[in-house]
Protein backbone atom coordinates (compact mmCIF):
# COMPACT_ATOMS: atom_id res chain seq x y z
CA UNK A 1 0.00 0.00 0.00
CA UNK A 2 1.22 3.42 -0.93
CA UNK A 3 1.32 6.12 1.87
CA UNK A 4 1.22 9.19 0.09
CA UNK A 5 2.41 11.00 3.13
CA UNK A 6 5.62 10.01 3.63
CA UNK A 7 6.52 10.62 -0.64
CA UNK A 8 8.38 13.45 -1.80
CA UNK A 9 8.53 14.07 -5.96
CA UNK A 10 11.91 12.82 -5.71
CA UNK A 11 11.40 9.81 -3.90
CA UNK A 12 8.39 9.05 -5.91
CA UNK A 13 9.83 9.19 -9.15
CA UNK A 14 12.79 6.84 -7.49
CA UNK A 15 9.86 4.75 -6.52
CA UNK A 16 8.52 4.81 -9.96
CA UNK A 17 12.20 4.25 -11.63
CA UNK A 18 12.55 0.88 -9.53
CA UNK A 19 8.79 -0.70 -10.74
CA UNK A 20 7.90 -0.30 -6.65
CA UNK A 21 4.49 0.69 -8.35
CA UNK A 22 3.10 1.99 -11.31
CA UNK A 23 1.83 5.84 -12.19
CA UNK A 24 -2.01 4.48 -11.87
CA UNK A 25 -0.92 2.80 -8.58
CA UNK A 26 0.00 6.39 -7.52
CA UNK A 27 -3.03 7.99 -8.99
CA UNK A 28 -5.04 5.23 -7.31
CA UNK A 29 -3.53 6.18 -3.67
CA UNK A 30 -3.99 9.84 -4.16
CA UNK A 31 -7.93 8.89 -5.61
CA UNK A 32 -8.53 7.18 -2.20
CA UNK A 33 -7.21 9.71 0.20
CA UNK A 34 -9.31 12.59 -2.10
CA UNK A 35 -12.38 9.86 -1.21
CA UNK A 36 -11.64 9.83 2.17
CA UNK A 37 -10.91 13.57 3.08
CA UNK A 38 -13.03 16.14 0.71
CA UNK A 39 -16.28 15.35 1.52
CA UNK A 40 -15.06 17.24 4.96
CA UNK A 41 -12.30 19.37 3.73
CA UNK A 42 -13.80 20.36 0.34
CA UNK A 43 -10.41 21.00 -1.36
CA UNK A 44 -11.43 19.40 -5.00
CA UNK A 45 -14.25 21.32 -7.20
CA UNK A 46 -14.19 18.41 -9.37
CA UNK A 47 -11.94 14.98 -10.15
CA UNK A 48 -11.43 14.42 -13.63
CA UNK A 49 -12.57 11.12 -15.32
CA UNK A 50 -9.63 10.97 -17.09
CA UNK A 51 -7.23 10.77 -14.60
CA UNK A 52 -6.19 6.47 -15.00
CA UNK A 53 -5.57 7.48 -18.82
CA UNK A 54 -3.63 10.32 -17.82
CA UNK A 55 -1.36 8.05 -15.58
CA UNK A 56 -1.23 4.77 -18.42
CA UNK A 57 0.62 7.62 -20.97
CA UNK A 58 2.73 8.47 -18.28
CA UNK A 59 3.63 5.32 -17.43
CA UNK A 60 4.59 4.74 -21.21
CA UNK A 61 7.33 7.61 -20.86
CA UNK A 62 8.48 6.48 -17.54
CA UNK A 63 9.44 2.93 -19.26
CA UNK A 64 10.40 4.51 -22.49
CA UNK A 65 12.76 6.74 -21.23
CA UNK A 66 13.88 4.96 -17.95
CA UNK A 67 16.42 6.74 -16.27
CA UNK A 68 16.03 9.92 -18.51
CA UNK A 69 12.47 10.16 -17.47
CA UNK A 70 11.02 13.71 -16.25
CA UNK A 71 11.14 14.02 -12.92
CA UNK A 72 7.46 14.71 -12.99
CA UNK A 73 6.84 11.67 -14.89
CA UNK A 74 3.48 10.42 -13.50
CA UNK A 75 3.36 12.84 -10.52
CA UNK A 76 0.00 13.33 -9.17
CA UNK A 77 -0.55 17.25 -9.40
CA UNK A 78 -3.39 19.47 -8.29
CA UNK A 79 -4.73 22.22 -10.14
CA UNK A 80 -6.42 25.97 -8.82
CA UNK A 81 -9.46 26.44 -10.72
CA UNK A 82 -8.75 29.81 -12.95
CA UNK A 83 -6.08 28.27 -14.18
CA UNK A 84 -6.62 26.84 -17.81
CA UNK A 85 -6.83 23.09 -18.92
CA UNK A 86 -8.21 22.26 -21.81
CA UNK A 87 -11.95 20.56 -21.98
CA UNK A 88 -12.36 20.90 -18.46
CA UNK A 89 -14.49 23.99 -16.38
CA UNK A 90 -12.56 26.85 -14.97
CA UNK A 91 -15.19 28.26 -12.62
CA UNK A 92 -12.62 30.75 -11.31
CA UNK A 93 -14.48 30.08 -7.96
CA UNK A 94 -17.19 31.94 -9.40
CA UNK A 95 -20.82 31.50 -10.73
CA UNK A 96 -20.65 33.43 -13.85
CA UNK A 97 -18.08 31.03 -15.33
CA UNK A 98 -19.64 27.94 -13.45
CA UNK A 99 -20.13 25.98 -16.83
CA UNK A 100 -17.30 27.70 -18.76
CA UNK A 101 -14.78 25.15 -20.28
CA UNK A 102 -11.54 26.13 -21.33
CA UNK A 103 -10.38 25.45 -24.85
CA UNK A 104 -6.91 25.61 -24.54
CA UNK A 105 -4.19 24.16 -21.71
CA UNK A 106 -2.16 27.45 -19.71
CA UNK A 107 1.08 27.14 -20.59
CA UNK A 108 2.25 25.54 -17.46
CA UNK A 109 0.29 22.67 -17.66
CA UNK A 110 1.45 22.54 -21.00
CA UNK A 111 5.17 22.40 -19.40
CA UNK A 112 3.84 19.85 -16.65
CA UNK A 113 1.62 17.63 -19.60
CA UNK A 114 4.71 17.67 -21.17
CA UNK A 115 6.68 15.93 -18.49
CA UNK A 116 4.09 13.42 -18.48
CA UNK A 117 2.64 14.78 -15.05
CA UNK A 118 -1.38 13.53 -13.94
CA UNK A 119 -3.56 16.38 -13.25
CA UNK A 120 -6.12 15.05 -11.05
CA UNK A 121 -9.05 17.92 -10.85
CA UNK A 122 -9.30 21.28 -9.96
CA UNK A 123 -9.40 22.90 -6.58
CA UNK A 124 -11.40 25.55 -4.80
CA UNK A 125 -10.61 28.70 -4.39
CA UNK A 126 -11.60 32.53 -3.35
CA UNK A 127 -13.80 33.69 -5.99
CA UNK A 128 -11.52 34.80 -8.99
CA UNK A 129 -8.55 34.84 -6.73
CA UNK A 130 -10.06 37.30 -3.86
CA UNK A 131 -9.54 36.63 -1.12
CA UNK A 132 -7.07 35.47 1.94
CA UNK A 133 -9.49 32.29 3.23
CA UNK A 134 -11.14 30.34 0.40
CA UNK A 135 -14.63 31.36 1.82
CA UNK A 136 -14.97 33.57 -0.85
CA UNK A 137 -15.85 30.47 -3.16
CA UNK A 138 -19.54 30.44 -4.83
CA UNK A 139 -19.23 26.50 -4.41
CA UNK A 140 -18.50 26.68 -0.54
CA UNK A 141 -15.61 27.15 1.99
CA UNK A 142 -12.55 25.17 2.20
CA UNK A 143 -11.34 23.62 5.96
CA UNK A 144 -8.19 23.77 7.50
CA UNK A 145 -6.92 19.88 7.89
CA UNK A 146 -5.34 20.55 11.19
CA UNK A 147 -8.77 22.12 12.91
CA UNK A 148 -11.68 21.91 10.47
CA UNK A 149 -13.10 25.20 12.19
CA UNK A 150 -10.54 27.32 10.79
CA UNK A 151 -9.79 28.61 6.95
CA UNK A 152 -6.94 26.85 4.83
CA UNK A 153 -6.19 30.36 3.50
CA UNK A 154 -6.26 32.24 0.62
CA UNK A 155 -7.05 32.38 -2.36
CA UNK A 156 -5.38 29.04 -3.14
CA UNK A 157 -6.69 27.09 0.12
CA UNK A 158 -7.96 24.09 -2.28
CA UNK A 159 -4.59 23.75 -3.63
CA UNK A 160 -2.90 23.78 -0.25
CA UNK A 161 -5.58 21.57 1.46
CA UNK A 162 -5.58 18.94 -1.45
CA UNK A 163 -1.40 18.66 -0.65
CA UNK A 164 -1.97 18.70 2.95
CA UNK A 165 -4.23 15.77 2.94
CA UNK A 166 -2.53 13.66 0.96
CA UNK A 167 -4.74 14.03 -2.32
CA UNK A 168 -1.83 15.37 -4.70
CA UNK A 169 1.89 15.54 -4.29
CA UNK A 170 2.16 18.83 -5.53
CA UNK A 171 -0.26 21.71 -6.45
CA UNK A 172 -0.38 24.81 -8.86
CA UNK A 173 -1.89 27.84 -7.10
CA UNK A 174 -1.87 31.63 -8.10
CA UNK A 175 -0.23 34.73 -6.23
CA UNK A 176 -1.53 38.28 -6.24
CA UNK A 177 -0.76 39.31 -3.13
CA UNK A 178 0.30 36.40 -1.16
CA UNK A 179 -2.64 33.97 -2.46
CA UNK A 180 0.21 30.75 -2.34
CA UNK A 181 1.93 31.78 0.73
CA UNK A 182 -0.24 32.77 3.14
CA UNK A 183 -2.50 29.33 2.72
CA UNK A 184 0.99 26.92 2.84
CA UNK A 185 1.62 28.69 5.69
CA UNK A 186 -1.68 27.93 7.51
CA UNK A 187 -1.46 24.17 6.10
CA UNK A 188 2.14 23.81 7.13
CA UNK A 189 3.49 23.43 3.22
CA UNK A 190 6.04 24.99 1.71
CA UNK A 191 4.77 27.41 -1.14
CA UNK A 192 6.67 29.72 -3.87
CA UNK A 193 5.58 33.25 -5.36
CA UNK A 194 8.22 33.49 -8.47
CA UNK A 195 9.50 36.42 -9.69
CA UNK A 196 7.20 37.78 -11.93
CA UNK A 197 7.64 36.93 -15.10
CA UNK A 198 9.17 33.90 -14.59
CA UNK A 199 5.84 31.37 -15.10
CA UNK A 200 4.05 32.46 -17.76
CA UNK A 201 0.38 34.36 -17.26
CA UNK A 202 -0.93 32.47 -20.73
CA UNK A 203 -4.29 30.45 -19.51
CA UNK A 204 -4.25 32.17 -15.88
CA UNK A 205 -7.50 33.90 -15.53
CA UNK A 206 -6.50 37.44 -14.96
CA UNK A 207 -7.02 38.94 -11.94
CA UNK A 208 -4.63 41.82 -11.21
CA UNK A 209 -2.65 41.24 -14.66
CA UNK A 210 0.57 43.62 -12.93
CA UNK A 211 1.14 41.22 -9.94
CA UNK A 212 -0.50 37.44 -10.81
CA UNK A 213 1.70 34.85 -11.43
CA UNK A 214 1.20 30.80 -10.77
CA UNK A 215 3.18 29.35 -8.31
CA UNK A 216 4.00 26.08 -7.00
CA UNK A 217 2.98 24.27 -3.52
CA UNK A 218 4.32 21.09 -2.14
CA UNK A 219 5.35 19.53 1.46
CA UNK A 220 9.50 20.01 0.79
CA UNK A 221 11.23 23.18 -0.42
CA UNK A 222 12.69 20.74 -3.16
CA UNK A 223 9.39 19.61 -4.05
CA UNK A 224 8.19 23.36 -5.01
CA UNK A 225 11.90 23.67 -6.95
CA UNK A 226 11.20 20.90 -9.37
CA UNK A 227 7.62 22.25 -9.81
CA UNK A 228 9.02 25.67 -10.06
CA UNK A 229 11.77 24.01 -13.19
CA UNK A 230 8.86 22.45 -14.53
CA UNK A 231 6.39 25.40 -15.10
CA UNK A 232 9.09 28.22 -15.33
CA UNK A 233 10.55 28.94 -19.11
CA UNK A 234 9.88 31.39 -21.63
CA UNK A 235 6.57 31.88 -23.58
CA UNK A 236 6.20 33.42 -26.82
CA UNK A 237 2.24 34.50 -26.21
CA UNK A 238 2.86 36.17 -22.79
CA UNK A 239 4.78 39.50 -23.12
CA UNK A 240 5.46 39.96 -19.47
CA UNK A 241 7.20 36.32 -19.95
CA UNK A 242 10.71 36.92 -19.17
CA UNK A 243 13.99 34.64 -19.34
CA UNK A 244 17.45 35.54 -17.34
CA UNK A 245 20.88 34.48 -17.90
CA UNK A 246 20.46 33.84 -13.91
CA UNK A 247 18.08 31.26 -14.56
CA UNK A 248 20.36 29.24 -16.47
CA UNK A 249 23.98 29.06 -13.48
CA UNK A 250 24.36 25.69 -11.69
CA UNK A 251 23.01 25.75 -8.42
CA UNK A 252 25.54 26.29 -5.62
CA UNK A 253 25.13 26.49 -2.13
CA UNK A 254 25.16 29.82 -0.75
CA UNK A 255 25.10 29.27 2.97
CA UNK A 256 28.43 30.36 3.18
CA UNK A 257 28.43 33.46 1.86
CA UNK A 258 24.32 35.07 2.28
CA UNK A 259 23.04 37.35 4.81
CA UNK A 260 19.87 37.38 5.62
CA UNK A 261 17.89 41.03 6.88
CA UNK A 262 15.44 40.09 8.53
CA UNK A 263 12.36 42.11 10.00
CA UNK A 264 12.23 43.77 13.25
CA UNK A 265 9.44 42.96 14.88
CA UNK A 266 8.35 44.19 18.07
CA UNK A 267 5.38 43.60 20.89
CA UNK A 268 3.65 46.73 20.20
CA UNK A 269 3.01 45.61 16.71
CA UNK A 270 -0.16 44.02 16.67
CA UNK A 271 1.42 40.59 15.64
CA UNK A 272 -0.03 37.74 17.05
CA UNK A 273 2.03 36.28 19.93
CA UNK A 274 2.89 32.86 18.86
CA UNK A 275 3.50 33.96 15.49
CA UNK A 276 6.21 36.81 17.09
CA UNK A 277 7.65 34.13 19.45
CA UNK A 278 7.73 31.44 16.51
CA UNK A 279 9.35 34.25 13.91
CA UNK A 280 12.16 34.69 17.05
CA UNK A 281 12.64 31.24 17.21
CA UNK A 282 13.23 31.07 13.51
CA UNK A 283 15.90 34.12 13.76
CA UNK A 284 17.62 31.58 15.85
CA UNK A 285 17.61 29.24 13.79
CA UNK A 286 18.96 31.18 10.82
CA UNK A 287 21.76 32.22 13.09
CA UNK A 288 22.39 28.71 14.25
CA UNK A 289 22.72 27.39 10.54
CA UNK A 290 25.80 29.83 9.90
CA UNK A 291 23.86 32.94 8.09
CA UNK A 292 24.85 36.47 8.68
CA UNK A 293 21.79 38.33 10.41
CA UNK A 294 21.26 41.90 10.74
CA UNK A 295 18.02 42.97 12.01
CA UNK A 296 16.23 45.88 9.92
CA UNK A 297 13.60 48.38 9.15
CA UNK A 298 12.09 47.90 5.49
CA UNK A 299 11.37 51.03 4.07
CA UNK A 300 8.22 52.12 2.86
CA UNK A 301 7.23 48.54 4.49
CA UNK A 302 3.63 50.54 5.87
CA UNK A 303 2.42 51.87 2.38
CA UNK A 304 3.32 48.51 0.67
CA UNK A 305 -0.54 47.38 1.65
CA UNK A 306 -2.56 50.66 0.96
CA UNK A 307 -0.53 50.19 -2.34
CA UNK A 308 -1.39 46.85 -3.23
CA UNK A 309 -5.26 47.46 -2.31
CA UNK A 310 -5.71 50.36 -4.80
CA UNK A 311 -3.60 49.14 -7.75
CA UNK A 312 -5.33 45.15 -7.16
CA UNK A 313 -8.91 46.50 -7.41
CA UNK A 314 -8.28 49.29 -10.28
CA UNK A 315 -6.66 46.12 -12.33
CA UNK A 316 -9.68 43.82 -11.34
CA UNK A 317 -12.02 46.85 -12.44
CA UNK A 318 -10.68 46.56 -15.67
CA UNK A 319 -10.08 42.65 -16.26
CA UNK A 320 -13.60 41.55 -14.68
CA UNK A 321 -15.39 43.80 -16.94
CA UNK A 322 -15.47 41.40 -19.85
CA UNK A 323 -18.00 39.06 -17.85
CA UNK A 324 -20.91 41.10 -19.05
CA UNK A 325 -23.16 37.85 -20.12
CA UNK A 326 -22.56 38.56 -23.90
CA UNK A 327 -20.08 37.02 -24.89
CA UNK A 328 -19.24 34.00 -22.73
CA UNK A 329 -20.48 32.95 -19.06
CA UNK A 330 -23.39 33.42 -17.01
CA UNK A 331 -26.75 35.51 -18.37
CA UNK A 332 -29.11 36.40 -16.62
CA UNK A 333 -32.40 38.71 -18.34
CA UNK A 334 -33.02 42.30 -17.57
CA UNK A 335 -35.58 44.39 -18.86
CA UNK A 336 -32.97 46.15 -21.27
CA UNK A 337 -29.67 46.28 -22.03
CA UNK A 338 -28.27 47.79 -19.05
CA UNK A 339 -30.90 45.41 -17.07
CA UNK A 340 -29.04 42.27 -18.63
CA UNK A 341 -25.86 43.69 -17.52
CA UNK A 342 -26.96 44.34 -14.14
CA UNK A 343 -28.57 41.36 -13.23
CA UNK A 344 -25.79 39.42 -15.30
CA UNK A 345 -23.24 41.05 -12.89
CA UNK A 346 -25.18 41.54 -9.43
CA UNK A 347 -26.11 37.98 -9.42
CA UNK A 348 -22.92 36.42 -11.35
CA UNK A 349 -20.41 37.83 -8.95
CA UNK A 350 -19.90 37.15 -5.25
CA UNK A 351 -19.47 40.25 -2.69
CA UNK A 352 -16.02 40.48 -2.27
CA UNK A 353 -15.72 40.42 -6.18
CA UNK A 354 -18.32 42.90 -6.20
CA UNK A 355 -16.53 45.19 -3.71
CA UNK A 356 -13.59 45.44 -5.32
CA UNK A 357 -15.36 45.97 -8.79
CA UNK A 358 -16.20 48.98 -7.16
CA UNK A 359 -13.14 50.07 -5.45
CA UNK A 360 -11.35 50.12 -8.36
CA UNK A 361 -13.99 51.69 -10.23
CA UNK A 362 -13.34 54.66 -7.99
CA UNK A 363 -9.84 54.71 -7.98
CA UNK A 364 -10.02 54.94 -12.20
CA UNK A 365 -12.71 57.73 -12.27
CA UNK A 366 -11.58 60.77 -13.60
CA UNK A 367 -12.47 62.94 -10.32
CA UNK A 368 -9.76 60.35 -8.08
CA UNK A 369 -7.55 58.75 -11.02
CA UNK A 370 -4.84 61.43 -9.88
CA UNK A 371 -5.16 60.95 -6.22
CA UNK A 372 -5.33 57.71 -6.16
CA UNK A 373 -4.12 55.71 -8.89
CA UNK A 374 -1.80 57.91 -9.94
CA UNK A 375 0.04 58.11 -6.54
CA UNK A 376 -0.36 54.05 -5.66
CA UNK A 377 1.97 53.53 -8.82
CA UNK A 378 4.22 56.55 -7.64
CA UNK A 379 4.74 55.17 -4.76
CA UNK A 380 4.99 51.35 -5.77
CA UNK A 381 8.19 52.84 -7.42
CA UNK A 382 9.82 54.04 -4.38
CA UNK A 383 9.46 50.41 -2.92
CA UNK A 384 11.27 48.76 -5.69
CA UNK A 385 13.78 50.72 -5.57
CA UNK A 386 13.85 51.16 -2.05
CA UNK A 387 13.97 47.27 -2.11
CA UNK A 388 16.58 47.23 -4.51
CA UNK A 389 18.69 48.97 -2.50
CA UNK A 390 18.32 46.36 0.37
CA UNK A 391 19.57 43.58 -1.54
CA UNK A 392 22.43 45.62 -2.68
CA UNK A 393 23.20 45.18 1.54
CA UNK A 394 21.57 41.22 2.13
CA UNK A 395 20.93 38.72 -0.29
CA UNK A 396 17.80 37.87 1.17
CA UNK A 397 14.99 39.08 3.49
CA UNK A 398 13.28 37.45 6.12
CA UNK A 399 10.07 38.01 7.79
CA UNK A 400 6.98 36.00 8.76
CA UNK A 401 4.44 34.90 6.41
CA UNK A 402 1.09 35.73 8.26
CA UNK A 403 0.40 37.76 11.23
CA UNK A 404 -1.48 35.40 13.34
CA UNK A 405 -2.64 31.60 12.66
CA UNK A 406 -5.27 30.33 10.61
CA UNK A 407 -8.78 31.90 11.91
CA UNK A 408 -11.84 30.74 12.36
CA UNK A 409 -14.30 30.51 9.35
CA UNK A 410 -16.72 33.27 9.48
CA UNK A 411 -14.29 35.25 11.98
CA UNK A 412 -13.65 37.78 9.11
CA UNK A 413 -16.30 37.88 6.96
CA UNK A 414 -18.19 40.87 8.02
CA UNK A 415 -14.74 43.09 8.02
CA UNK A 416 -13.14 42.82 4.97
CA UNK A 417 -10.25 45.64 6.11
CA UNK A 418 -9.29 42.95 8.78
CA UNK A 419 -9.47 40.22 6.30
CA UNK A 420 -6.81 42.46 3.69
CA UNK A 421 -4.50 42.57 6.82
CA UNK A 422 -3.75 39.00 6.65
CA UNK A 423 -1.66 40.14 3.40
CA UNK A 424 0.49 42.69 5.39
CA UNK A 425 3.64 40.52 5.07
CA UNK A 426 3.01 38.85 1.43
CA UNK A 427 2.55 41.92 -0.64
CA UNK A 428 5.81 43.15 -0.63
CA UNK A 429 6.84 40.72 -2.88
CA UNK A 430 4.43 41.45 -5.22
CA UNK A 431 4.35 45.09 -5.19
CA UNK A 432 7.98 44.65 -6.26
CA UNK A 433 7.87 41.90 -8.52
CA UNK A 434 10.31 39.50 -6.92
CA UNK A 435 10.69 36.28 -5.35
CA UNK A 436 9.07 34.83 -1.75
CA UNK A 437 9.37 31.18 -0.50
CA UNK A 438 7.21 30.59 2.52
CA UNK A 439 8.56 27.56 4.51
CA UNK A 440 6.91 26.03 7.42
CA UNK A 441 8.77 27.13 10.82
CA UNK A 442 6.88 25.01 12.94
CA UNK A 443 3.41 25.29 14.85
CA UNK A 444 1.66 27.87 17.58
CA UNK A 445 -0.83 26.95 19.72
CA UNK A 446 -4.46 28.14 19.96
CA UNK A 447 -7.14 27.01 22.23
CA UNK A 448 -5.49 23.60 22.56
CA UNK A 449 -4.65 22.85 18.92
CA UNK A 450 -1.22 23.00 16.80
CA UNK A 451 -1.83 25.28 14.10
CA UNK A 452 0.92 25.60 11.20
CA UNK A 453 2.59 28.84 10.36
CA UNK A 454 5.89 30.02 8.32
CA UNK A 455 8.51 31.88 7.93
CA UNK A 456 9.32 33.09 4.27
CA UNK A 457 12.46 34.17 2.43
CA UNK A 458 12.52 37.35 0.24
CA UNK A 459 14.86 37.64 -2.58
CA UNK A 460 15.98 40.06 -5.32
CA UNK A 461 14.89 39.53 -9.06
CA UNK A 462 15.54 35.54 -10.73
CA UNK A 463 17.20 34.45 -7.05
CA UNK A 464 15.11 31.73 -6.66
CA UNK A 465 18.24 29.29 -6.48
CA UNK A 466 18.86 31.39 -3.86
CA UNK A 467 15.80 31.27 -1.65
CA UNK A 468 15.56 27.28 -2.07
CA UNK A 469 18.98 27.21 -0.53
CA UNK A 470 18.49 28.83 2.61
CA UNK A 471 14.72 27.39 2.17
CA UNK A 472 16.56 23.82 2.30
CA UNK A 473 19.02 24.65 5.06
CA UNK A 474 16.07 26.04 7.53
CA UNK A 475 13.91 22.68 6.77
CA UNK A 476 16.87 20.17 7.52
CA UNK A 477 17.30 22.40 11.05
CA UNK A 478 13.40 22.71 11.53
CA UNK A 479 13.53 19.36 11.71
CA UNK A 480 16.43 18.75 13.96
CA UNK A 481 14.77 20.74 16.56
CA UNK A 482 12.18 18.12 16.17
CA UNK A 483 13.49 15.08 16.54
Amino acid sequence: MIDISKLTISATHNHLISGDFSAKDLAEACLKEIEKHNSRLFAYLEVFDDVFLQAEESQKILEKKRTDAPLLAGIPIATKDNILIKGHIASCGSRILEHYRAVYDAFAVTRLREAGAVFLGRTNMDEFAMGSSTENSAFGVTKNPYDESRVAGGSSGGSAVAVAMNGALGALGSETGGSVRQPAAFCGLVGLKPTYGAVSRSGLVAMASSFDQIGPLAKTVDDVRILFEGISAHDKKDSTSRVSNARITPRKNHQEALSVGVLRLTDEGGLDAGILKNYRQSIQTIKDAGYKVTEIEIPLMKYVLSVYYIIMPAEVSSNLARFDGVRYGFFKEGADILGDYSNTRGFGFGDEARRRILLGTYVLSSGYYDAYYNKARVVQKMIKESVHKLFGQFDVLALPTVPEPAFKIGEKTNDPLRMYLSDIFTTLANVAGIPALSVPSGNVSVDGVFLPTGIQFVGSEWSEDTLFSIGETFERQIKKTEV
